[in-house]
């Protein structure tokens, strides 16, 4: 059972377009509103691939780029979080990701000043003779099972976390995490191991 009707409309949404049919999901699927898929760019089947009995509520958004792709294990819970892929996110089962989380593979601008000029020219809608925007640095951000992500906690690129760990509300998470660990603070460490 889930609140996604056949033609892929979410039941008593206020928006109006259905889930995108490159969103796979299992069993017990719940979306609160197909409106977290707004951002959603690829076009390619299986961009977002979502376990059985995952929940996505209102607030959430999966801003998934052209080549990018997102799986999420079963029994996975995003509440107000927003998942931007340029090449791959990875979130485990049983996870618990809290509002306002930012999930990025990517810095999605240059970080070199030059750079970013070109950027902001390629981006600009209605600038004549846009160029082509500079090559952007991708790693993959892999999200062990039976993770906690706290409120506006910030997963970079690169980045994993290992199994049944912690990150505390407001961390910025640059380096990988080991599983079993709690981490917090700006740039994360850790702040505590379980046993």
């Amino acid at each position: 059972m889930s609140n996604v009707k056949r033609d892929r409309h979410v039941e008593h949404d206020w928006y109006p377009e259905p889930i995108p049919s490159n969103v796979d999901f299992g069993e017990g699927f719940y979306c609160e509103s197909a409106q977290v898929f707004k951002k959603m760019l690829c076009q390619k089947p299986h961009a977002v691939v979502f376990g059985d009995h995952v929940s996505v509520y209102a607030g959430c958004s999966f801003a998934i780029q052209k080549d990018g792709r997102c799986t999420v294990g079963d029994f996975t819970l995003l509440n107000g979080a927003i998942v931007m892929a340029e090449e791959l996110v990875e979130i485990g089962s049983h996870c618990l990701i809290s509002w306002g989380v930012g999930i990025a593979d990517s810095d999605f601008h240059p970080l070199e000043p030059a750079q970013r000029l070109i950027d902001a020219h390629a981006l600009a809608p209605f600038f004549k003779d846009r160029p082509p925007r500079p090559k952007l640095k991708t790693a993959p951000v892999r999200i062990g099972d039976n993770v906690w992500i706290g409120m506006n906690a910030v997963i970079l690129k690169g980045v994993t976390i290992g199994d049944n760990s912690v990150v505390a509300a407001g961390a910025v998470v640059t380096k990988s995490v080991p599983a079993n660990t709690i981490v917090a603070g700006n740039p994360a460490v850790e702040v505590k191991k379980f046993q």
